[in-house]
């Protein structure tokens, strides 16, 4: 296979659009669409999100310490695009995409009820890397909607949420199940 040297930039793709949540201390809510976001740590459960400090929602984040991330799914997608493409500053972005804010357990910025999953955060440490902040925030609380949940196995089925990922400018919905972790290894069952 030969190969082609492509000028560096950000090629670590899929990578998740999410909708980020956010709060000022006067209740003005807004919401972002964030792509460089992700996990971090597993104890503390802890994510990032990276934000232009050139965005409405910026100063929101900074101040509050807090955001909620939206998991996007394929009926979300539309709404997530106008989220990310509008300023915060000329409209009510829960108003005109016609979401819901509910009320988090442990933050002031809003969940999105129409997505499938809300991540609860607050913001341990703010990085300046260049074009962009990175907020490292704790998880404080994961919201599923029940229809996730399986009833006899209690088992969370966000496989079923047909979340949305995005590559290289385009969003794209959930493939199949190819594997799943240690399928490498493990031994197969004896008839």
């Amino acid at each position: 296979m030969s190969k082609e040297i492509w000028k560096a930039g950000n090629m670590i793709y899929p990578i998740p659009a999410v909708m980020v949540s956010c709060s000022d201390s006067n209740g003005k809510t807004n919401i972002i669409t964030i792509s460089w976001t992700g996990t971090v740590n597993t104890n503390p459960a802890m994510c990032y999100i990276s934000v232009r400090p050139s965005r409405y929602s910026y100063n929101m984040i900074k101040e509050s310490g807090e955001f909620v991330i939206n998991l996007t799914n394929k009926e979300l997608t539309k709404a997530a695009d106008w989220c990310g493409v509008r300023s915060g500053k000329d409209y009510d972005k829960f108003k005109t995409m016609k979401l819901t804010p509910l009320k988090g357990k442990f933050v002031n910025a809003p969940l999105i009820k129409e997505a499938p999953v809300n991540i609860e955060c607050r913001v341990q440490k703010i990085i300046p890397l260049g074009s962009h902040d990175m907020f490292l925030a704790e998880i404080l609380a994961v919201h599923a909607d029940k229809k996730l949940i399986d009833p006899k196995s209690n088992a969370f089925l966000l496989n079923e949420s047909n979340l949305v990922s995005y590559i290289h400018g385009a969003y794209y919905e959930s493939g199949d199940k190819i594997g799943k972790f240690g399928f490498s290894v493990e031994k197969k069952k004896k008839k």
